[in-house]
């Protein structure tokens, strides 16, 4: 008897169609900061450099612990640390600015770290998205020097080298020295051009320079011995190799006499 069901009517027959409720939250979000942000532009009259100082000031403590805690929470999440540490360098000046920028990225790079040990391995990397590979191929059997080539490598987040430490198993007190070691010259380099742009000057403009300089460097220096590490770490796997398949070979060519006991003959 043949099927008089419109398929048109039976949406199960040919699948459920998901609708994609994230990709259309996220455009709208998109929209919306975009719009926020143009009424801000033409509305709100910013205030200037000196008057941004001058309330720091006037906040005391306050103002380092607003700023930390706004830094820690940037760190933690996909937004760009870049525009923390040049607004430290603005407001605060090269050595303080980069001290609170230290406090503040190591604390939310730790918390970051804390929050994917809780989530897992599978969770973490689903979450890393198009970072989950580079992650997953340095931080593998890595440590210290793998933590830090991912924090000096230029253009690469802060965020998914948190997580993906975390969810790598990375320890953390390894994790902990890599990123204060690692960070500094970055936030360094980053205030400094903060602290230029406040007050040009012969001072600033030679911290912009040699904290620039420094990264390269680090960068060079570090990549090269997380290099040599890959290597020293593949070839005993490859001599493990080697020797089960020498062994396969001496086996297969035993002779049958060998490998057969000898029968004795019928009395």
């Amino acid at each position: 008897m043949p099927n008089d069901e419109n398929p048109a009517l039976n949406p199960g027959s040919h699948g459920t169609s998901k609708v994609p409720w994230g990709s259309i939250l996220r455009n709208v979000a998109l929209a919306l900061a975009v719009l926020a942000g143009l009424w801000l532009v033409f509305n709100v009259r910013l205030p200037s450099l000196d008057g941004i100082q001058h309330q720091i000031a006037d906040a005391g403590f306050w103002g380092f612990g607003i700023f930390i805690i706004l830094y820690a929470l940037v760190a933690a999440t996909p937004i760009p640390v870049t525009i923390m540490a040049v607004a430290g360098g603005l407001a605060f000046g090269l050595v303080f600015g980069t001290i609170l920028s230290m406090i503040g990225v190591v604390a939310g790079c730790v918390g970051g770290y804390w929050v994917a040990r809780g989530l897992g391995r599978d969770t973490v990397m689903k979450l890393l998205g198009n970072h989950a590979a580079a992650i997953e191929s340095r931080l593998t059997n890595g440590g210290f020097y793998a933590v830090c080539i991912l924090r000096l490598m230029p253009g690469f987040p802060y965020w998914p080298v948190n997580y993906g430490s975390g969810a790598m198993g990375i320890k953390s007190r390894t994790f902990i020295i890599a990123t204060v070691i690692s960070a500094l010259p970055g936030q360094l380099s980053l205030v400094a051009v903060g602290a230029f742009i406040g007050n040009p000057g012969i001072v600033t403009g030679t911290a912009v320079g040699i904290s620039w300089a420094l990264v390269i460097v680090l960068t060079i220096l570090t990549f090269r011995r997380w290099k040599s590490e890959q290597k020293d770490s593949a070839t005993p796997e490859a001599e493990d190799g080697h020797e089960i398949e020498a062994q396969k070979t001496e086996i297969e060519q035993q002779p049958e006499s060998e490998s057969k006991p000898e029968e004795k003959p019928e009395s």
